[in-house]
C-alpha cells in the first residue's frame, strides 16, 4: 500500500513541476508562443490555475496519508531499533555491535596472537643538526 501511495505521490510531484513551469509569469514563463493554439490566454490561465489547485491539493493529501502510515506501521522506525542491546559499561558502541573485520593491524595471525607493533628505529625523527 506504501509504495502504491509512493509511486502516485511521485506522479503528482512530476505532474505539479511541469504544471507550474507551463504558466506564465511576469517574464513570459515557458509558455512561449503567441495567441495561437486550442485556448486562448484567459482560458489557458484559469484551466492551469485550476490544474494547479487539484494537483497542489493531491499532493497535500498524499503527503498525509504517507505520513500517517509511516506512524502506525509495524516495522521499526530506526536502524538502532533493529540492534540487540547490551549492558553498560561494556566499552562496545553501537559501531562494535554492527560487527565487521578487525583491521590489519591487529588481525591475529594463524596462531591466534595478535602481532606486535614494529619497534621505532628513531630514524624518522630528524636531529635537528
Amino acid at each position: 500500500m506504501q509504495t502504491v501511495l509512493i509511486v502516485i505521490h511521485l506522479m503528482i510531484v512530476l505532474a505539479l513541476v511541469g504544471i507550474v513551469l507551463i504558466q506564465r509569469s511576469e517574464g513570459g514563463g515557458l509558455g512561449i508562443g503567441g495567441g495561437s493554439g486550442f485556448m486562448s490566454a484567459r482560458g489557458a490561465a484559469n484551466a492551469l490555475t485550476r490544474t494547479t489547485g487539484i494537483l497542489a491539493a493531491a499532493f497535500f493529501v498524499t503527503s498525509l496519508a504517507l505520513g500517517i502510515l509511516a506512524r502506525y506501521s509495524e516495522s521499526p522506525t530506526d536502524i538502532l531499533d533493529r540492534i540487540p542491546s547490551q549492558t553498560q559499561g561494556t566499552g562496545s558502541g553501537v559501531l562494535d555491535q554492527l560487527g565487521g573485520t578487525p583491521t590489519p593491524a591487529t588481525a591475529p595471525d594463524a596462531a591466534g596472537e595478535i602481532p606486535a607493533a614494529p619497534a621505532d628505529s628513531g630514524t624518522d625523527v630528524p636531529s635537528g643538526q
